[in-house]
């Protein structure tokens, strides 16, 4: 259902045919990477916080991880991140298919993280673990209906 309710919200913005589908798993950075052929980098994580009882979800370079004193200090609490459960249950999407498109609530927020913006296209997932799009980082940005760019993660070493 939920690869479904991705292409009709994409098809808002005439990008529901450019949906990938994989015979492998594309749940994780680096098989999304793989079944790309892009580096790990380019491969667009939607990662989802606790807030309250509801959620935020941001979205980051593969190569990244969360700066726990940027989270805090860009969004004024401390970064939880939700379990799997609570993941399908607010989003709609499963673990592995998170992505910022054709969220079940509208309470949910999503912020892009500057990591992003290194590359001309970015990949996110299309609500299934074995699906994603390619897209600009401002086409990004505008279909996620992302409220502002942030800077709350650091690049793996």
């Amino acid at each position: 259902m939920s690869l479904e309710s991705v292409k009709e919200y994409l098809s808002y913005y005439n990008k529901d045919n450019e949906v990938m589908e994989f015979d492998t798993s594309s749940a994780t950075v680096e098989l999304a990477a793989k079944a790309l052929n892009v580096i790990p980098a380019r491969i667009a994580k939607t990662l989802s916080f606790k807030k309250e009882d509801t959620c935020i979800l941001v979205v980051t370079a593969g190569d990244t991880k969360i700066d726990n004193k940027k989270f805090k200090n860009v969004f004024g609490f401390k970064a939880k991140m939700l379990n799997p459960d609570e993941v399908l249950n607010l989003t709609g999407h499963p673990v592995g298919g998170v992505c910022p498109f054709a969220i079940q609530s509208d309470d949910i927020c999503v912020y892009c993280d500057i990591s992003m913006k290194r590359f001309n296209t970015i990949f996110p997932a299309c609500g299934t673990a074995n699906s994603a799009i390619e897209l600009t980082c401002e086409e990004l940005f505008k279909i996620s209906k992302s409220k502002m760019w942030v800077d709350v993660c650091q690049i793996k070493v």
